[in-house]
């Protein structure tokens, strides 16, 4: 069976970073015996990723509440994530758009054949088995529905927030307090040059999206540590 990400996962640097953000997690997660945090933190942290989303939509006045929707649902959507994910991404979109879409636009994509190809493809992969890191697949996941823009204006926060579910889902990040999204908010323009290096399709560029990801998970894992 094919595993269309494991070429991905020797690509130049890549290995290194998904490394060190998988040691940065753990290290707050893990070494330092933090196995849980208290409810006050994971609202912080899950607020705070919220409104980076938001901040990156370019709107955040019309996405944080549905952001802030979303986010109180990670942990329920992550346990389905890589068992309906069509079901998730749906979810998604409705927190998000209630209020600023109208009702029967919930949840629902609009797509041509092309992209509803690309985003079939993507589910196939959140269902399927890889043995590339879920770090990668996350980052991956990520990029994919940002670029197939199947929710339209809503598109980039799902996209955020479905890399959020994978990392959940994996294990990596079981509490859903790591909030990567404060790390891609925090690299200020390279966020979306380097989504757009993925779009590119080559090699080098995918590979520099996968590290920016990398770089994202280890900045949400430092701020995590910072709550104490």
């Amino acid at each position: 069976m094919s595993d269309p990400l494991a070429d991905l996962a020797r690509l130049e640097g890549v290995p290194s970073a998904l490394a060190a953000a998988r040691d940065a997690v753990d290290a707050v997660l893990r070494d330092r015996g933090r196995r849980r945090f208290s409810p006050e933190v994971q609202t912080r942290v899950r607020v705070a990723g919220a409104r980076a989303s938001a901040e990156l939509s370019g709107d955040p006045d019309r996405w944080l509440v549905g952001s802030l929707r979303l986010s109180a649902e990670l942990p329920q959507l992550a346990s389905l994530v890589r068992v309906a994910p069509a079901q998730v991404l749906a979810r998604s979109h409705t927190l998000l758009a209630r209020g600023v879409a109208s009702d029967d636009q919930l949840g629902r994509t609009s797509l041509p054949e092309a992209g509803e190809g690309r985003l079939g493809g993507l589910l196939q992969l959140l269902v399927g088995s890889t043995a590339a890191p879920s770090l990668l697949l996350a980052a991956v996941a990520h990029a994919e529905v940002a670029s197939v823009r199947p929710f339209g204006d809503a598109s980039g926060l799902v996209a955020r927030a479905v890399e959020r579910l994978v990392l959940v889902q994996a294990g990596i990040d079981p509490q859903a307090v790591v909030a990567v999204e404060t790390g891609h908010l925090a690299s200020g323009a390279a966020y979306r040059a380097r989504l757009a290096d993925y779009q590119s399709g080559t090699a080098a560029g995918v590979g520099a999206w996968i590290r920016h990801c990398a770089d994202a998970v280890t900045y949400g894992a430092e701020q995590l540590a910072l709550e104490g």
